[in-house]
């Protein structure tokens, strides 16, 4: 049995701890890299191999269809394995197999079968990293910090969205997009280098050591999801979200870039604006929690970042009046979805007990991988029989279902985030 994390903090907070710091900043690192990848990968299909919006859509969908076999095979293993290792292995991999992308180019030999391999594969890594992250962080910072320790991961996120894209754009400019995904490679090993540095050592409790099957392991993931009557309404929002999603995923760079004419550079500050609104939704995500309560701010936070997306397809006429409504959709829409989404995880990380938190996150992904590229897929062919804009119109509607989840579900009465496992 490994020794137990500590999980008696300084009373000045996880600016103390050093172990999430370390923590912190491998996230800052990656999600910095990241953002670059997300931003320049449909813009070389777009404009250098010339992807049609059903090619896009299938580049959407595998970049998110791996989570399927994660969740429902790896779910349990991490559960029952270090979360550092599993972290720092998928950093290493996945920086090694964008490395191909840039090499390629260099070559002469991108094709668009690369592009979907390296999506795939990296798509897969990222959910298990995803969910051993979740896992890890009460472990590493305790319960009782939990609200804390994400809130400040989802403001590196939000600064992180705020330069990424913006950047993006820029090096697609300049070095064209294949070498800019060169910086996320890079990106990720100094992100398993300072995982590498962490020194608190995790404790695996004897319950989860037991071998079970991958099947039951799932099945422990959708019993804690879908029988906590806490839980079950998180899962049913973000089935909802990944659904239409992801006709947002696949249509937004066709709508911006081919429907509305803007630049790849313009489009990487607008989605940098996103950021700014991200990083104020972490600043009030306590304040509104403390002047509404936890339920009723999760609920209004979900509404308008909602109905922030019906700024989308209401976008047309001018150049000037059509970027003033797509920056305001980045910056309300990010804004209430980062509020919600600091809820809803430490809502998650508080109830499931530890040694059941990985499978549940697994399934969670599980879940979402079906149904993102099913919307992904879904709103290729839809555009393509249609058109951009009124397939989008589908989408920002079909969303308006979330919020009414939570409105109708015992989560819109909390008024704090529970103590105890329930």
């Amino acid at each position: 049995m490994r020794a137990h994390i500590s999980r008696a903090l300084p009373a000045t907070g996880l600016w103390q701890d050093r172990g999430f710091l370390n923590l912190w900043a491998a996230q800052t690192v990656s999600a910095f890299g990241s953002r670059i990848t997300r931003t320049a990968l449909p813009i070389v299909a777009i404009l250098t191999i010339d992807a049609t919006p059903t090619e896009i859509g299938l580049l959407s969908a595998l970049s998110v269809a791996p989570a399927v076999l994660v969740g429902v095979l790896l779910g349990g293993w991490i559960d029952r394995s270090p979360k550092r290792a599993i972290l720092i292995g998928t950093d290493l991999i996945r920086g090694g197999l964008l490395l191909t992308i840039p090499l390629a180019a260099w070559f002469n030999l991108l094709i668009i079968e690369q592009l979907y391999l390296v999506t795939a594969v990296v798509g897969a890594l990222g959910v298990a990293f995803e969910i051993a992250h979740h896992a890890y962080l009460p472990a590493l910072v305790g319960r009782g910090q939990l609200v804390e320790g994400n809130t400040k991961l989802e403001a590196t996120d939000a600064v992180a969205e705020v330069g990424g894209p913006s950047l993006a754009g820029v090096l697609v400019y300049m070095l064209t997009a294949p070498i800019t995904i060169l910086f996320d490679a890079v990106s990720f090993f100094l992100s398993a280098a300072l995982l590498g540095a962490i020194r608190k050592t995790e404790d695996i409790a004897r319950s989860a050591i037991e071998k079970v099957t991958p099947a039951r392991d799932f099945a422990v993931g959708l019993r804690a999801g879908f029988g906590n009557r806490l839980i079950r309404p998180l899962f049913l929002v973000e089935a909802n979200k990944a659904l239409f999603g992801g006709f947002f995923l696949t249509l937004y760079m066709i709508f911006t870039l081919k429907t509305l004419g803007l630049s790849p550079a313009t489009v990487g500050v607008l989605i940098g604006l996103g950021g700014i609104g991200a990083l104020l939704g972490t600043v009030t995500a306590r304040r509104a929690e403390a002047r509404l309560g936890l339920g009723p701010a999760m609920f209004a936070s979900l509404l308008v970042g909602q109905l922030a997306g019906f700024l989308i397809p209401i976008a047309s006429g001018s150049r000037w009046g059509v970027m003033a409504l797509l920056a305001i959709h980045q910056l309300v829409g990010d804004a209430a979805m980062v509020t919600y989404s600091i809820y809803a995880t430490s809502l998650r990380q508080t109830v499931i007990p530890q040694n059941e938190l990985g499978r549940t996150t697994a399934t969670l992904h599980a879940m979402t991988g079906l149904l993102l590229p099913a919307g992904a897929l879904v709103s290729g062919w839809l555009a393509t029989q249609l058109d951009v804009r009124a397939t989008i119109w589908t989408g920002v509607i079909g969303g308006l279902l979330a919020p009414l989840i939570i409105a109708l579900s015992p989560i819109r009465t909390l008024r704090r985030m529970p103590t105890v496992n329930q």
